[in-house]
């Protein structure tokens, strides 16, 4: 009889102090995260009122604290399936780079700071909103992607929340406008997210995720369209708003409907080809989006009505 193999454990190596710059990054998912917190951040400039440097600076670090939770955390519940996509196999847990209780602590405590940090330093609305986006994405966002495509829609409600923080951090309030900007990322998310899907298809039926790229390969480009169009009346919606003044919908009509003739392509015809640009598109889009928004912001000193002329009586 063969013997059987010893399997024997072995323990992770703790980290040097000199590494752990490098793991913060590579668990925080730092291009994500920057992505988050740049979001985060033109909701605030675009807010009515006075910037303020401090509310700013404490939003900034909040959210980015919130990020790292909630992208630490996701990787620690997902070790056993990123070692099987390519895309993920080189991932700090996955090649036992730190251990995943260290992780596991990092990823609570981050999460703990950041809101509180929004709690005591910004305003409660907008630690509601990052708690609820850690939260969203970890206990809801993660295990679905194993048991339902609707993952990809509430991955997208998560994606929205940051520009809704933004302006919640500026003004204390959740209106029509936060949720415009919102709206914006939700549908931005479609054509990014399907047209990546697509290409790494055969990755995530490996891994055994449910992905409509692998499930519904129709409903994944139809989507992508949808909601590629969906961008078009916040071209509108934000002027009407008053957040930017009417060049923006000049302006950014352009932006969408190449978006939109992209999303066309990939909905006629889904290839590799067409999904690459779709996915690159998309990548350009939100820069020029908020981009020009910003350019087009509407002065809210040239809102406010004049004030009223002194006339000192003349003895």
């Amino acid at each position: 009889m063969p013997r059987e193999k010893v399997v024997r454990w072995k323990p992770v190596p703790a980290p040097s102090l000199a590494n752990w710059p490098g793991l913060v990054k590579e668990l925080s998912k730092g291009r994500l995260a920057a992505l988050v917190v740049l979001t985060t951040m033109c909701g605030y400039a675009l807010a009515p009122g006075a910037a303020d440097l401090a509310t700013m600076f404490w939003t900034t670090t909040g959210t980015a604290l919130c990020v790292s939770s909630a992208n630490t955390i996701n990787q620690w519940l997902e070790v056993p399936f990123d070692a099987q996509m390519a895309r993920t196999r080189q991932r700090a847990l996955v090649r036992r780079a730190c251990a995943p209780l260290d992780a596991f602590t990092f990823g609570i405590t981050t999460g703990i700071s950041g809101v509180g940090i929004l709690w005591h330093c910004v305003n409660p609305t907008t630690a509601v909103l990052g708690a609820a986006n850690i939260l969203l994405y970890t206990a809801v966002y993660t295990p679905m992607k194993r048991r339902s495509i609707v993952n990809t829609w509430a991955g997208a409600i998560v994606g929205a929340i940051p520009p809704v923080m933004g302006w919640a951090a500026c003004t204390g309030t959740i209106d029509p406008s936060a949720l415009t900007l919102g709206l914006v990322l939700y549908a931005w998310q479609f054509p990014h997210f399907n047209s990546l899907s697509y290409l790494i298809r055969a990755e995530y039926a490996k891994a055994g995720y449910h992905m409509a790229s692998v499930l519904r390969p129709s409903l994944n480009t139809a989507s992508a369209l949808r909601n590629s169009l969906l961008l078009l009346p916040t071209g509108v919606a934000l002027p009407w708003l008053g957040v930017t003044t009417w060049w923006f919908a000049a302006d950014v009509a352009a932006v969408n409907l190449l978006l939109c003739a992209g999303a066309w392509r990939f909905w006629q015809d889904p290839n590799n080809n067409t999904a690459r640009k779709l996915f690159f598109g998309s990548l350009v889009y939100l820069p020029l989006f908020f981009g020009l928004s910003l350019l087009h912001k509407k002065d809210d000193a040239a809102e406010q009505p004049a004030a009223p002329a002194v006339v000192e009586a003349v003895e």
